[in-house]
């Protein structure tokens, strides 16, 4: 025990300790995974999401996205009326959570989200305001940072996805362009 652990009094980053939690099964007599190995591991995981650091970010989450205003429900926490997030947004914001990679350092000044949702039918209305809402804590600290969006509605029944592109306020253009480019290369509708 006391050798796949790290000491006591030295603490790891925090993205180290996450790690850790995930590949500490690994590290069994069976598996025989050494510190080396699991570094190896780490940083070639932390290598995939570099693209995400870049300025602009571009995500792409599959899955249609609820309506966050249109379907609250109505429940009793503790005895007191609440209205919380539908099913369909709390499973999709689980799924978000799950597909969205997190950047190293994330957006501290205004940004500008240009976003073009797929759904897979023509009756749930344009809103993305769930979709600002998860991007908090992966790319912006609060989505009180966006201080400008662009969103542009498609139809794929097989594909349901969207597809986000974040930028700092004076590079909008460039945010526009690249969604454009995006959507173009895919045959978008």
């Amino acid at each position: 025990m006391g050798q796949d652990l790290p000491e006591a009094g030295r603490l790891l980053p925090r993205k180290l300790c996450i790690f850790w939690y995930l590949l500490a099964p690994f590290t069994t007599k069976r598996y025989r995974l050494t510190r080396p190995a699991l570094r190896a591991m780490i940083t070639n995981h932390l290598e995939k999401r570099k693209a995400i650091d870049n300025d602009p970010s571009v995500i792409s989450i599959l899955g249609e996205p609820a309506s966050k205003a249109n379907s609250r429900r109505f429940v009793l926490i503790g005895g007191k009326p609440r209205f919380i997030k539908s099913k369909k947004a709390l499973g999709y914001a689980k799924d978000f959570k799950k597909q969205c990679p997190v950047r190293k350092e994330l957006f501290e000044e205004d940004v500008f989200v240009a976003i073009k949702i797929y759904y897979a039918s023509r009756r749930p209305d344009l809103d993305a305001s769930l979709l600002l809402d998860l991007l908090q804590d992966c790319v912006y600290p609060n989505d009180r940072l966006v201080k400008g969006q662009y969103l542009e509605w498609g139809l794929d029944r097989d594909n349901p996805r969207s597809i986000i592109v974040v930028t700092t306020l004076d590079r909008k253009d460039l945010a526009l362009t690249i969604l454009s480019d995006l959507v173009s290369n895919e045959g978008g509708s």
